[in-house]
């Protein structure tokens, strides 16, 4: 594997958490291989989480009714953001594979690192009407989810109280990290750290250890290429990929499903 540069977006307020280590194992065996890591611990630096208009330099455009995304990709064009987000975004363009280190949430990330990705992800710079989805802005880099859960695997399940894993995932890694253009990986999912054996945690780092290896040569998840929709008509399916998939058993993806059952494991394993 050529020595490429990675990005680990942390959020967890512990150094003896299970996520401090699952990041520590990950700039370990990843630095090993030659890459260059970077860290971004959201707690200790104590990453803003809201975006206002303080993350402009200056003045804004329009005091009486402001507008984050518009105002934000006019100070990102005029070099106008705020010192934080500038340093952000300068790793993220730096980096070719991002991982998002976190705990789960109320089913999503913590509101520390949605604020990372709110304020970080600014319009123009890492999206546009023209430059989304497969065609967008990081669709030459990579990107991860890798979380902790506080429910056993078999809760997260299609008939399970919490419902499917991959349903949850779908705002998450459809939503931001593919709408951004980047190259999905699935995601390292730690079922319930808290709830098993020392044994068990050290054998899920070792499956990370493992995974790490090889991870930036994985084949990533499957979403539909923007192509494929008709923006005429209100980026709706295109008719001949709609009847392409007519007679199939499964839907396209977890959120474009044609009114027919999920595909399994669409948001955690690469293609299946």
């Amino acid at each position: 594997m050529a020595a490429k540069k990675v990005l680990i977006v942390y959020a967890h307020q512990s150094s003896g958490s299970f996520n401090a280590a699952a990041k520590n194992a990950a700039v370990e065996v990843l630095t090993a291989q030659g890459c260059t890591v970077a860290v971004s611990d959201l707690y200790a630096m104590k990453f803003k989480a809201t975006a206002t208009a303080e993350d402009i330099n200056g003045e804004v455009k329009n005091v009486d009714h402001f507008r984050y995304a518009e105002e934000t990709k006019l100070a990102w064009e005029e070099g106008k953001l705020s010192a934080d987000l500038t340093e952000e975004q300068h790793k993220l363009t730096e980096a070719d594979l991002i991982i998002f280190q976190f705990p789960m949430y109320w089913f999503t990330v913590p509101a520390i690192m949605k604020g990372w990705m709110d304020r970080v992800l600014t319009l123009g710079f890492a999206y546009s009407q023209e430059k989304r989805y497969s065609q967008g802005v990081f669709k030459d880099k990579m990107a991860m989810l890798s979380f902790t859960t506080g429910s056993q695997e078999s809760m997260f399940s299609a008939d399970g109280i919490n419902g499917d894993m991959n349903v949850t995932l779908w705002p998450l890694q459809n939503g931001i990290l593919h709408y951004c253009g980047f190259q999905v990986l699935a995601p390292q999912i730690f079922w319930a750290p808290s709830h098993v054996a020392p044994e068990v945690r050290g054998a899920m780092l070792e499956g990370w250890r493992t995974r790490l290896q090889g991870l930036l040569g994985e084949k990533p998840l499957s979403f539909i290429p923007l192509d494929c929709f008709d923006k005429e008509k209100g980026y709706q399916l295109k008719p001949e990929v709609h009847e392409k998939h007519a007679a199939k058993e499964f839907g396209l993806t977890v959120g474009i499903h044609l009114g027919k059952a999920l595909p399994p494991n669409n948001q955690i394993k690469a293609g299946v």
